[in-house]
């Protein structure tokens, strides 16, 4: 029984595998007046299916919506009840019908012909009343099913799925749309919040900095660097310029040097030149500093070199950075 389950799993991925891949073969002209129409449009892009055929048109107009092309989708039977008022002359809506024959998208077709708006179908039927009745049409057909009884629809939506997702990244490329660009539409995910958020808004400011003078005592600093507990202090000249750091791993190779500190100063000790960070940078650019130089902790500095504040791997890993 159970080698008949695998042997039954196998083939329905073998058999969507092989018409996805027909499905290449496919993408001609018509996709790229599709993908023209699409990068054109200047209002939305709205998305109608019934059914199995809705889900997919649900998913197709997330995926377009977060990658730069504004989409949604409509319930068709909702449509013919007011929400073709959602649709005007500067959209572009695409219909999505195996056959191309369903009624509640069919009935539509005067209305948003009237309205003007521009009409994409994904049928299996080149000569269905939605493919004839669209600007362009893409053919999503498939030889077989993946069903048995070849009526469940699962290769045909996987077919148009495949389909949309053609027309989402090419586009996205045509755009010119960057990680930063995704990260705007998706603030609450993990790529959001590492590309949207600021060293300025996760580091260690104001009282909270730990910062000394080069002049200091060294045993001073350290109660400094204590207090502040970033693993660090700051030097700095009479006007809040940076001159240096000293970190926790400092501090161990000065005593490996030296069998007595008392009188050394922190400017003595000091790392001179140390790499910083302004403030209004991404904090994953400050992470990969820190990465690619095996720090701990940067300075944050101004357009002038002036310390504004402090930041250490601690803190981007609060702030779930990395």
């Amino acid at each position: 029984m159970t080698k008949t389950l695998i042997e039954i799993a196998k083939t329905v991925i073998q058999l969507e595998a092989e018409s996805i891949l027909k499905l290449k073969d496919r993408v001609d002209q018509n996709f790229v007046n599709a993908c023209a129409l699409l990068q054109d449009c200047q209002g939305k892009v709205v998305l109608i299916g019934m059914g199995k055929s809705g889900h997919i048109a649900r998913k197709i107009a997330a995926t377009l919506a977060s990658t730069g092309t504004p989409a949604f989708f409509v319930h068709p039977g909702e449509a013919g009840h007011g929400d073709l008022g959602m649709i005007d002359d500067s959209d572009v809506v695409i219909l999505i019908s195996y056959s191309g024959e369903a009624d509640e998208i069919c009935q539509l077709l005067p209305s948003i012909h009237k309205i003007s708006a521009q009409i994409i179908s994904m049928t299996g039927n080149k000569n269905s009343t939605l493919a004839l009745a669209s600007n362009v049409h893409l053919d999503v057909s498939v030889e077989q099913e993946a069903c048995p009884h070849n009526l469940t629809p699962t290769t045909s939506t996987t077919a148009a799925l495949v389909m949309g997702d053609a027309l989402a990244i090419t586009l996205l490329n045509a755009r010119g749309f960057t990680p930063e660009d995704f990260a705007r539409s998706h603030p609450s995910g993990a790529l959001g919040r590492r590309l949207l958020t600021l060293v300025s808004t996760i580091m260690k400011s104001g009282s909270n900095t730990p910062i000394v003078t080069q002049d200091v005592f060294l045993l001073d600093a350290l109660l400094v660097m204590s207090e502040k507990a970033l693993g660090m202090v700051l030097i700095a000249d009479n006007d809040n310029t940076l001159l240096g750091i000293f970190t926790d791993g400092d501090l161990r190779r000065v005593l490996e040097k030296n069998t007595s500190i008392k009188s050394l100063s922190i400017g003595e000790v000091m790392t001179k030149n140390c790499k910083s960070i302004e403030a209004d940078k991404p904090a994953i650019v400050a992470f990969e500093v820190m990465d690619e130089h095996n720090l701990n902790s940067l300075p944050v500095v101004n357009a002038n070199d002036k310390i504004v504040g402090a930041i250490n791997m601690h803190t981007l890993m609060q702030a779930k950075i990395v």
